[in-house]
């Protein structure tokens, strides 16, 4: 096998999950798109699922800086901002289709959760456990249910209600609620 069409298929699927939806993902598709044969691809993965789980692994997901800026609710701000410019992005798109088809396959399920969720997942960890450090929100803050809600609400936008996500939404998310909640906690 040429190892050297890997990046090509990879990149295919990626285009055309960001493209067409997990529907539309078909070896078909991904061999057009990437320039190879079915058989190819078919030598490679025996499934779409498969061969998506493999890519994942293989491109992994957009990892998010972990911002210090000195302060909770710039880090919060920061954090945010960062998952706003990726799920708006190419990869974002790709994630966007994915996440609808997890919840019927518990192998996809496993695979989203493992790579692009969990970094994102990681990142907001961090900042604020350095916040519940620096004493600016209290302890446990960052394993309550108040910490999930500014993802959630990003979440919400961008795959429920497709409301705007722009550079105002996630200070005004941070001032108004995130921070609110962080501190009642």
């Amino acid at each position: 096998m040429d190892a050297s069409r890997d990046a090509a298929i990879a990149s295919a699927v990626l285009e055309v999950l960001g493209r067409a939806g997990y529907a539309g993902l078909t070896m078909d598709a991904v061999a057009l798109a990437a320039g190879v044969g079915k058989a190819t691809i078919y030598r490679r993965w025996s499934s779409k699922a498969e061969l998506l789980l493999s890519v994942l692994d293989v491109v992994g997901a957009p990892v998010l800086e972990v911002p210090d800026t000195g302060g909770r609710r710039d880090d919060l701000v920061t954090v945010l901002s960062e998952v706003v410019t990726l799920v708006g992005g190419p990869s974002g798109r790709a994630l966007r289709s994915l996440l609808g088809a997890v919840v019927d396959d518990p192998a996809l399920q496993e695979g989203c959760c493992r790579l692009p969720l969990a970094n994102w997942d990681a990142a907001w960890s961090a900042v604020l456990a350095r916040a519940v450090a620096r004493g600016e929100v209290p302890a446990g803050a960052g394993e309550s249910v108040a910490a999930e809600v500014g993802p959630a609400v990003l979440v919400l936008r961008w795959l429920v209600t497709g409301r705007p996500l722009d550079g105002t939404v996630v200070p005004e998310l941070v001032d108004r609620v995130v921070l609110p909640l962080l501190r009642c906690r």
